[in-house]
């Protein structure tokens, strides 16, 4: 089983690993896309204007631009511990057990537009790039990715299951047919349901920590739904590839 997350726009700085190796990361056949993207990234960084129109940041943009100046030198952390924000806060992998680390490396990837897909535990620097960005001199991040990612994440899973927890723009980097989704709802008093982003976020890593913590190997949406319910989230078997959360 393979997971795949959303990144997010905040990260963590600093780290104990050394400068990024793109030959360390897996789904090896991106390296030459992530390749140029970084030099793209670093370059852009100098021209602060352009960068802050490419990339949709306000006045305030130094420390991302300082981050993209330093991607061949800064020093890498693993993935899970890089991304932040309201997912990763409730997936919470600072609580896993060795065991658990090693058993969330082999079964969660994180989609990003810097490196297409990245494994938990792959070195990475922290850096500001995001799906729907679009750099000067290049197509859409979808068009970068699409022929590479999708090919890459087949061969990476063999045909097992994968749960595509990933945002709509990043789905859109390369969508695996097949994939199990999850569409997160909360449910009023009056029985209407609608999408609110910080629960989404939030139970979507509900539902991730317990698919590295299960012991259980799902091979389809309604083993699937059996792993999410015996950790205590409220799901329903949309259709064979979606699975509705309720909140």
């Amino acid at each position: 089983m393979l997971v795949l997350l959303p990144p997010s726009e905040t990260k963590s700085d600093g780290g104990t690993g050394g400068p990024l190796d793109l030959g360390a990361l897996a789904f090896e056949s991106l390296t030459e896309i992530r390749d140029g993207l970084v030099d793209d990234l670093v370059k852009l960084s100098a021209d602060p204007a352009a960068a802050r129109s490419a990339l949709g940041l306000g006045k305030n943009a130094e420390p991302e631009l300082a981050r993209n100046a330093a991607l061949r030198t800064a020093p890498t952390r693993p993935a899970l511990e890089r991304y932040t924000g309201v997912l990763y806060d409730a997936l919470d992998a600072a609580s896993f057990t060795r065991a658990q680390r090693a058993k969330a490396g082999a079964r969660l990837a994180i989609g990003s537009a810097l490196f297409g897909a990245v494994r938990a535990g792959d070195p990475i620097p922290a850096y500001r790039l995001s799906g729907g960005s679009k750099l000067p001199g290049r197509p859409t991040l979808a068009a970068v990715w699409r022929d590479q990612l999708v090919p890459a994440l087949r061969e990476a899973t063999d045909g097992d299951l994968v749960v595509d927890l990933r945002s709509g723009t990043y789905q859109q980097l390369g969508r695996l047919p097949g994939a199990v989704t999850a569409t997160v709802l909360t449910e009023h008093e009056d029985g209407s349901r609608t999408v609110v982003s910080h629960f989404n976020k939030h139970h979507k890593g509900l539902l991730a920590r317990a698919l590295v913590l299960t012991r259980a190997e799902p091979g389809d949406v309604r083993a699937l739904a059996r792993v999410a319910r015996t950790a205590g989230l409220r799901v329903e078997v949309a259709s064979d590839t979606e699975l509705t959360v309720l909140t």
